[in-house]
């Protein structure tokens, strides 16, 4: 699941890598901080004073690490990105591939999501914040969805492949009614607040496979 963008990110948090330098370490912290803010104000409350005053630090100390405001929101959506590939993506790519790779992909989705209830998708806020604003941030932001719903689309293509879904499926057709689930459960369960939102969106999900689904391939 790398994009262009993420592909010159290293993996945030891998086990076994070999030990931050302090300047590293000190851009680590204030990456973190900086993921933080922007999940509960988003991309446009990041600012090189807010995250100088949280840290503890000067404007030019944090300034030192990034150059400019952009180069902090892009980087922020590069870890947030990475930390989402650790969390949801290759966890289910560990499981068979087809529907088993697919709902473990959906499943981990929908977990982190409900853990964002509470501070926020940088995904969605991110797209509501530029999607009318061309630039590097933009660019970068999309790059990474992008690169997440390639992800979706592959694991639908390779339940096609194992006979699990029709060979006529819609794979395009299929990613655009599963991302809308995730869209319409962040709304219910972040905006309206509305009790089990969770669950219908995995209920929908189960509707959605059924109705791919080759006949006599679920359990």
């Amino acid at each position: 699941m790398q994009s262009n963008a993420a592909a010159a990110v290293p993996p945030a948090h891998k086990a076994g890598r070999q030990p931050l330098q302090k300047g590293q370490q000190t851009r680590a912290a204030i990456l973190d901080a900086a993921l933080s803010l922007a999940s509960s104000a988003g991309l446009e409350g990041l600012s090189i004073g807010v995250l100088a005053e949280l840290m503890q630090m000067s404007k030019s100390g944090v300034f030192a690490h990034f150059g400019s405001r952009e180069e902090l929101q892009i980087s922020v959506i590069r870890e947030y990105h990475a930390r989402f590939e650790e969390e949801v993506f290759y966890p289910a790519i560990r499981e068979p591939r087809g529907l088993p790779r697919l709902r473990a992909l959906f499943e981990r989705w929908v977990r982190r999501v409900s853990v964002e209830v509470d501070s926020g998708c940088i995904y969605i806020s991110g797209a509501v914040e530029f999607d009318d604003r061309p630039g590097p941030v933009r660019d970068a932001l999309a790059d990474m969805v992008r690169a997440w719903q390639s992800a979706l689309d592959r694991a639908i293509r390779l339940a096609i492949a194992e006979g699990h879904l029709r060979a006529d499926t819609d794979a395009l057709q299929m990613v655009f009614e599963v991302h809308g689930l995730i869209l319409s459960l962040h709304h219910d369960a972040r905006f309206l607040r509305i009790p089990g939102a969770i669950d219908r969106a995995r209920n929908a999900f189960e509707r959605i496979v059924q109705y791919y689904a080759q006949p006599g391939a679920l359990p």
